[in-house]
Order: structure tokens, then sequence, then C-alpha cells
């Protein structure tokens, strides 16, 4: 319910967002109308249509992307047309064409000049509106867009999204119906009635020149870096709806408490280390779960002690799992998994739920998430995120102790870490987790914004702010990444973080990608991190997490560049510790 009424807030805070400045003249182009027969059918159409593009787009892959393509197009004509009946009523008079006359009777329906208004006309334009808003991503809509990502499309997600689209529609609601008062004021005029027509339908075009270009996800993007994103992180912050160790268990000096059963593990796709398990098998059994990814920097810092732990404590009846619940699309190829199964050393069960079905039974939200099951099969504590290894070693040494198996050594592990599974340096990020994809991507500050499917010819601004980050040369980008298409191309990212981490992969398998990293146009030197040289160079040889920065000396505000020598590297998600 808190996430549902944080939906609509961050909903209604997009009237004061740069990004809603396209639809503005669809919407206003109803000032004057009976607002229940046109206003509100047209802001219910945008709110209806918004939530369920945005639930396909999330869950439904490159079929969702390219029916939502037609549809902006068609939406598109359609708000086009109304523009120009708008702007030149005389079109309408002249018009034989059975196109021109349906657009003649929406005319007339939803003009400025009339007293009553059609409720199906203003619906289907509140269609075509919905199919062309583009929001600014925030972190609220971009926690809602990650959870149906995961959690497939649900009756929850839907209802987010659309509380997310009936904020926006309650604020645009407000400036109409003041809207309609002006209007009304200005009919008393015949010849100002007429101008403010005739400007609406510019304005119309305008905005719909402005889709058309990209400008809605670009420009206007960029305008609102400092605005309602910093606002709605805020709420976040206050209510700490994303805060993992605000929703770990406690602790205490009494009993564990009994969190619930475990669910069943029949939703695994494939198996590695180990014939399929059950819960049922696992009976007696003290069992941790740990739900990771194998390009997740979390999940690779806390490795190292699951790892420990699985060592130490088999012998007295600890069985580990890891549930693989990928997050990128390469993360659910088998092959994938299995190689990083072995270098990263893991011999313990490992079960690949592609398909999320144990995260769901679980109802998990986190990477990494470790749940403790005790030897009669209920969950006993979690654990989210990094961090408190000492705290769940304890839980552990206790859930065997229960089960009258004798720990012995009592002292918790000791874990030397390197590279990428370092402990991070929380004091000096202030840079957030980024991806470059379109569904989450935030921040990025090329002219006209990323342009979706197709091959595009980016510049990097000469200055970017912080946290901001922008592509350089021909590139590609997807919903889940960006493909570069020619020799030279670029990413650069303003950060503030002692290491740098950029999950990667060549376009092909098999194919190796040169590439060559700058830390405020030098090479990083001392400062490198363990996937390139002193020099920066490095090279992509497969579907993985790199880390590429881990500065030596004070943190500050620097630019990071990489350039990719060869065509066809894949850049997902920078990580910052």
């Amino acid at each position: 319910m808190l996430l549902l009424m944080l939906s609509y807030l961050a909903g209604v805070l997009t009237i004061i967002s740069p990004c809603i400045l396209p639809v503005l003249p669809f919407v206003f182009a109803r000032a004057g109308q009976p607002f229940m027969r046109s206003g509100l059918p047209l802001l219910l159409g945008m709110a209806v249509t918004f939530a369920g593009v945005a639930t396909l787009a999330a869950v439904g892959g490159g079929w969702a992307v390219q029916a939502n393509s037609l549809g902006r197009a068609v939406a598109l004509l359609i708000l086009g047309l109304f523009g120009l009946l708008l702007l030149f009523p005389a079109l309408a008079d002249r018009a034989t064409r059975p196109l021109v006359k349906l657009g003649a009777r929406l005319t007339e329906a939803t003009g400025p000049e009339r007293s009553g208004g059609s409720f199906w006309a203003s619906l289907l334009l509140g269609f075509a509106t919905g199919l062309l808003w583009a929001p600014c991503a925030g972190p609220i809509l971009g926690l809602i867009l990650t959870g149906a990502a995961l959690q497939g499309a649900n009756v929850g997600t839907s209802l987010l999204l659309l509380a997310y689209a009936a904020g926006a529609a309650t604020s645009l609601a407000l400036a109409l119906l003041v809207g309609g008062r002006v209007f009304a004021a200005m009919k008393r005029s015949i010849r100002v009635g007429d101008w403010f027509r005739r400007s609406l339908g510019a304005l119309v075009l305008v905005a719909v020149a402005a889709i058309a270009l990209g400008l809605d996800t670009g420009l206007l993007t960029r305008l609102s870096l400092a605005g309602t994103s910093t606002v709605e992180q805020k709420l976040l912050d206050r209510f700490r709806l994303d805060d993992r160790s605000a929703q770990t268990s406690m602790l205490g000096d009494g009993p564990l408490a009994i969190e619930g059963e475990l669910p069943p593990l029949t939703g695994a796709t494939n198996w590695l280390n180990s014939p399929p398990l059950t819960r049922e098998a696992l009976r007696g059994k003290v069992v941790l779960v740990d739900f990771w990814t194998y390009s997740c920097i979390n999940c690779l810092r806390t490795l190292p002690y699951v790892k420990a732990w699985e060592q130490k404590y088999r012998a007295a009846g600890l069985v580990v799992i890891g549930v693989h619940a990928p997050e990128f699309a390469f993360e659910k190829d088998p092959g994938n998994v299995a190689k990083a199964v072995r270098d990263l050393g893991v011999t313990y069960p490992v079960a690949l739920d592609n398909n999320h079905a144990i995260w769901r039974a679980f109802d998990n939200r986190y990477w990494p998430a470790h749940y403790f099951i005790d030897g009669r099969g209920r969950i006993r504590y979690h654990h989210f995120g990094e961090g408190n290894y000492a705290e769940s070693e304890k839980v552990i040494q206790r859930l065997l102790a229960e089960n009258g198996q004798a720990v012995g050594d009592m002292r918790t592990v000791s874990v030397r870490t390197a590279g990428s599974s370092a402990a991070a340096s929380w004091n000096d990020v202030r840079s957030p987790e980024t991806y470059l994809g379109y569904v989450r991507g935030e921040r990025f500050t090329s002219p006209g914004g990323l342009v979706r499917e197709t091959g595009h010819d980016y510049v990097a601004p000469p200055r970017l702010p912080l946290n901001a980050w922008a592509l350089s040369g021909r590139w590609i980008a997807g919903s889940e990444h960006a493909t570069a298409q020619s020799a030279g191309a670029r990413i650069v990212y303003r950060f503030h973080a002692r290491d740098v981490h950029l999950v990667l992969g060549p376009s092909a398998t098999g194919r190796r990608v040169r590439f060559r990293v700058t830390i405020d146009g030098k090479p990083p030197a001392g400062d490198h991190g363990t996937d390139i040289d002193d020099a920066g160079n490095g090279m992509i040889e497969g579907q993985r997490l790199y880390q590429l920065v881990r500065q030596k000396g004070a943190v500050r505000e620097r630019t990071f560049s990489i350039e990719f020598l060869d065509a066809g590297a894949q850049a997902f998600a920078f990580t910052f510790g």
C-alpha cells in the first residue's frame, strides 16, 4: 500500500518535470470543454494505455518494443491530423477522403468551439497520447519497472503503474480545469478564441514533431536530472522502501523466529553440481539458499563468505544452494552460468532459476538474498544485500546446534578478498548503479536521447554533471544494453567512487572486442582495475562484469571513458564500489 501511494505521488510530480511538456498541448486542446465528457476520458485513456504499454515493455521483450513503436507511429499520425484540423479548420470542410472525413468528425466532436464533447473521441485521443508519453524515469518508476521485469506481468505491477499514471492524470486534470477557466474568459472574444484554437493546433504539431525527433526522451530528460528524481529519491529514503538492511531479520538473544516454510524448488530450469534437490529431501538438513547472479557486483562480494561457510559447515549438515536468478538475458544461457560457476570456484548445488519461479516462490526482491532454513524445513532468518557476515554465520551455528550437530570451532571464518570481490569503499560511493538500456536508463545526456532499437550516431557533451553518462559514435540502444556499431565508439561517465565496474559482453559468441579506458582523459596507470593494464587496455572475451577502475589514492569526482577499438561491444550496466 505504501509503494502504491508513493507511485501515485511520483506521478503527481511529473507535472513539474520537463518530460511532461510534449503531451501538454494534447491535454490543453481540451480546455474549454466539459471536463467529464472531454478532459476526463482523455486522461483516463492516457493513464490506462501508459500502464499497459509500460508493463508489456518491461516483460514482453522485443516484440512488445516493436508493437509499441508501431503504435507510436499511428498515434503521431492521429494527433498530427488533429493538430492540422485545429490549425486549418477549412481543411476539414474541403476534405473528401474517408480518413480526412473521420478527422473532420473528430474535430467537430473535439474542437474548442463546441460546448459539448464526444466521450469516445476524447478517449481515442487519450489512448494516442498514452502511447506517446515517455516520462523521465525517476527512482520510483525505475523500482516499479525492475519489479515488473523480475516478477512478470501481474496485478500488483499493473496497479503500481496505473497509480503512477493516475497521479500524472490528477495533476494534469487540475491544470486542465484551471486552463478551462482561462479559455472560458477568452471565448468572449471571437477573434481571441480563433487565435487560441489556432495556437493550440500549432502547439500540437510542435509536440508531434518533438516526439518524432526524440526530444521528449533526450533534451527534456537532461533538463530533469536535478528535478523530480531528487524528490523521488528522498521519498524512497524517507520510507526506506529500497533499504535492504531495514528488511533484514533481527538477531537477538532469544530463539530465532519462524518466518515461513521452505517453498518448493521445482521451478528450476536446470541444476549444476547436483541432481535436482527437493525440500522433502532436504528435511533434517540446515539449508542456506543464496539468490545471486554472476554479473552482480554485490553477489560477487558476498560469494567468498558463502563458499567459506559451505566448506566449514558441510560436515556438520549445512547444505548451500545457490539460486541463480538472471537479471540480463545472457545470464539465462546455461553455458555462461556453468563457466562462471567454474571460474568462481563454486562447488555446491546451483539451481538455474531462468523463469524466476523460485524467486517468486520466496517472494524475493534482492540480489544477493540469503535465506536460512532449519532441519524442519522452516525459514528462520534472512539477510538482504552485503555485510553482517559474522551475524549470518552465527545463525548457521545456532541452527546446526538446534539440529543436534556439533559445530566445533565457533570462531567466524576469516576471508581474504581481492579484485571485484573486495568490499566496497562505501564512504566514497556517490554514484548509483546505472543501466544502459532504454527501459531503465537514467541520466543520459547525449543530444537527442536514446534512439530505441535503431543505429544512431551519438555525440558526448564536452562536460558532464556528476552521475550523468553519454555515448559517442554509432550505437544501437536496446531494452537492456547498448551495442557499439563502429570502432571508436565510446561511453563517458562522470563518477565519484573508488571502483568502477561495467557489465560487458560481445554481440556474437566467440568475438573478442578490444577496448581502452581513460580517467580524466589520461591512462589510469596505478588506478587500473583487474581487467585492464596500466595503459587502460583490455579485452572483452565473454559476458560478465569487468572491473575497470580501482583508485589507490584519494577519491574524488572524475570522468571515466571507455573506447571500443572494435565494433560489437555490448554494455549493460555500471556499478560502483
